[in-house]
């Protein structure tokens, strides 16, 4: 990976579920209408390693407008929104696969992501102990 684009990766080490009934906050002069929020955090592989670095992700009733990525590369932060009814899928990837990447992307917000390595078809659920 190029130094000097303007990415993050880290390897989500936690993660804190919040649920809410409603609350209203703005992004970028967007309002959301938050439901839930799923805090990832973790340490920095790139570009700083061994730094704290954290994801938020939104998660935003069916009626809400939804904001642009919020990244803060000097900050190690950013802050993603996606539908409420996708909150279950992304709870299961967290608590069933293993290792989980974050990717801040200061060139492509859009882009923000969490991610998993390659696995083999097939191989289910897998024993870590």
């Amino acid at each position: 990976m190029n130094p000097n684009l303007p990415v993050a990766v880290f390897e989500i080490k936690e993660y804190m579920i919040i649920l809410r009934q409603y609350e209203e906050r703005v992004f970028g002069g967007v309002t959301a209408k938050i439901r839930g929020l799923i805090r990832c955090s973790g340490k920095g592989q790139h570009p700083k390693p061994g730094e704290d670095y954290r994801l938020e992700v939104f998660f935003l009733a069916e009626d809400s407008d939804f904001p642009q990525p919020q990244i803060d590369l000097a900050a190690n932060t950013g802050q993603i929104f996606l539908p409420m009814s996708d909150m279950m899928i992304f709870i299961d990837v967290l608590r069933y696969e293993k290792p989980i990447y974050g990717h801040l992307r200061g060139d492509r917000p859009s882009w923000t992501s969490i991610t998993t390595t390659n696995e083999p078809v097939g191989e289910g659920a897998v024993d870590q102990s």
